[in-house]
């Protein structure tokens, strides 16, 4: 049993710290949607959505109020509906995109996930259909969001659809000229993509899961480095246990929010995700933790061993606070949700190149990253096929969620707001992949996935 008074010690935290539950994200699986006649299995979708999640909302509400602990997102997380749609006679799936979006704002939450094809060994003729409604779907609907995943360590990499999501990211770009390229903020491409993930806006409920789920996402940056400041001097053994002794508190504290959201929703808990995730709020940033350890910036020599420490640490701490540790689970690095990542790339410090080597050690990928508006799709593609190939050899979660910002050069800002923060666009490589990327076909698995 969880007693609520272990959350006292980290009420300080709270208030000065930035700590909080970054979400709450209900799984609602909608296999049981399918139909072939499109308009009933869009109808079915709305309803079971929103009889599900028709009390999440108000429940996250009055747990924040009950333990005075900040609940800053109330998600839902959806089957992939290509597996969905993939039944009915529709040639596009937009309007199955749009019936997401009217029962995510009908119950209230903040984004829904689950816009996603599985085609890491090929595609079926549902996963292309949804592919190629990405763009349409995320330039006319609000807060779905969208992942494919293109390989993993047992399939190896899947380049045709490589390929394919280089041009639908540029298709996206040009149909939301006039938000900057917004779109493809809520558009993930993973490797080795989990089923129980609840941060956005790769989330989507896989289909090993329960009917309905509660998954719970922590954060707390803030409260790491300024767990470290009490630390300064001392060696890495230091540095490992007091993260370890810090993540402990922060996952109790998330276990005991999932819990409670379970118990009163009637919904399975699931599982506690103990990632560290940032904001552009000065103080909650996974690159202060960095430079807290001794780098001048983030991004200088060094920057790869101190996140490897960093994700760790977070890790061992997290998985005695709770029975369930799940999702992606470690430190993520998104450079436009991040203050410190910001400053980092805008004075030249962190490049892509080294936050590619940084993805081998952190919890999924090259995030929240903007490049310049006029990069190709084949340069998008190869970029993706890089992190790809860290994933599946690794046998980790890697991801990309790039934008190319529609007229913006290098040095330029984008401004997404929120939590999605500031972008500064970043240089890419200007040599071309075009004629690897055309190649096409599978990238085979690596031989240790012959494990059986």
């Amino acid at each position: 049993m969880i007693n609520k008074y272990e959350t006292l010690e980290t009420l300080h935290m709270i208030d000065n710290q930035h700590l909080d539950i970054r979400t709450i994200t209900m799984g609602i699986s909608l296999l049981d949607c399918a139909d072939s006649d499109s308009a009933k299995s869009r109808q079915k979708i709305y309803d079971k959505i929103c009889n599900k999640a028709e009390n999440l909302v108000k429940t996250g509400e009055t747990i924040e109020k009950e333990l005075g602990i900040p609940i800053i997102n109330k998600r839902i997380s959806v089957t992939p509906i290509s597996l969905v749609a993939g039944a009915s006679e529709a040639k596009s799936y937009v309007p199955f995109a749009k019936t997401l979006d009217e029962a995510a704002k009908t119950v209230g939450v903040n984004f829904i996930g689950g816009f996603s094809a599985l085609v890491h060994k090929g595609f079926t003729e549902a996963d292309r259909i949804l592919i190629n409604s990405i763009p349409e779907a995320l330039s006319t609907t609000d807060i779905v969001c969208s992942s494919v995943n293109v390989g993993n360590s047992k399939a190896g990499i899947n380049m045709d659809a490589v390929k394919l999501m280089g041009e639908v990211i540029k298709k996206t770009e040009e149909l939301t000229v006039s938000t900057d390229g917004f779109g493809n903020a809520k558009l993930v491409v993973f490797c080795n993509a989990v089923e129980d993930n609840p941060f956005m806006a790769g989330a989507f409920l896989g289909v090993g899961e329960p009917d309905c789920v509660i998954n719970v996402g922590v954060s707390g940056p803030g409260v790491v480095k300024h767990a470290l400041e009490k630390v300064r001097g001392c060696d890495f053994g230091v540095v490992s246990e007091t993260i370890k002794k810090t993540a402990f508190k922060v996952t109790r504290m998330g276990q005991l929010v999932a819990m409670e959201a379970s118990k009163r929703l009637g919904v399975p808990f699931g599982i506690v995700d103990l990632s560290l995730a940032p904001t552009p709020a000065v103080g909650d940033s996974v690159a202060y933790i960095l430079e807290e350890m001794g780098l001048e910036k983030c991004g200088t020599h060094g920057t790869t061993a101190a996140l490897a420490l960093l994700n760790d640490a977070v890790k061992k701490g997290g998985v005695f606070a709770s029975s369930y540790v799940g999702g992606l689970s470690g430190a993520f690095i998104p450079v436009s949700e991040d203050a410190g990542m910001i400053a980092a790339a805008q004075c030249g410090a962190l490049s892509i190149d080294k936050l590619e080597a940084m993805t081998c050690v952190c919890s999924v990928g090259l995030d929240m990253i903007v490049i310049p508006g006029d990069t190709s799709a084949s340069t998008i593609s190869a970029i993706i096929a890089d992190e790809a190939a860290i994933g599946m050899i690794n046998n980790k979660t890697t991801a990309v969620r790039i934008i190319p910002a529609p007229g913006k050069k290098v040095g330029e800002i984008v401004e997404f707001g929120g939590l999605l923060g500031t972008g500064p666009v970043m240089p890419v490589n200007n040599y071309s992949s075009d004629d690897f990327i055309a190649r096409g076909g599978r990238i085979p698995a690596p031989i240790h996935s012959l494990r059986n």
